[in-house]
């Protein structure tokens, strides 16, 4: 069973950036897609980025997309999201989460399934 811990949030300005990371350990970290999830206050859990086991398939929620690059080091076990432009509409607990079983140039985008998810970390954008 793998476990991920993020890190990197905080309070920043609007059009500001944030790079957030998300270390698995207990597991072999390349044989997981992953994920960044977002959930803002008072909503429900969205998607914001997938990657691929090997890194070479990503996709974005519209929301992000031109902002926002996820990207993953399979030697360090680390996931990274940087985020650029922020908005305060970024505002959010954001999650990383890795999903089991998928072919190695697979992205996954339904929360539902991502069998591991981190604990989160807080984004805040001031306006």
């Amino acid at each position: 069973q793998v476990q991920l811990v993020e890190s990197g949030g905080g309070l920043v300005q609007a059009g500001g950036s944030l790079r957030l990371s998300c270390v698995a350990s207990g597991g072999t970290f390349s044989s997981y897609a992953m994920g960044w999830f977002r959930q803002p206050p008072g909503k429900e859990r969205e998607f914001v980025a997938a990657i691929s086991r090997d890194g070479g398939s990503t996709d974005y929620a519209d929301s992000v997309k031109g902002r926002f690059t996820i990207s993953r080091d399979n030697t360090q076990n680390t996931e990274y999201l940087q985020m650029n432009s922020l908005k305060p509409q970024d505002t959010a607990v954001y999650y990383c989460a890795a999903a089991r079983f998928t072919a190695i140039n697979t992205i996954v985008v339904l929360a539902t399934r991502y069998a591991y998810w981190g604990q989160g970390t807080q984004v805040t954008v001031s306006s």
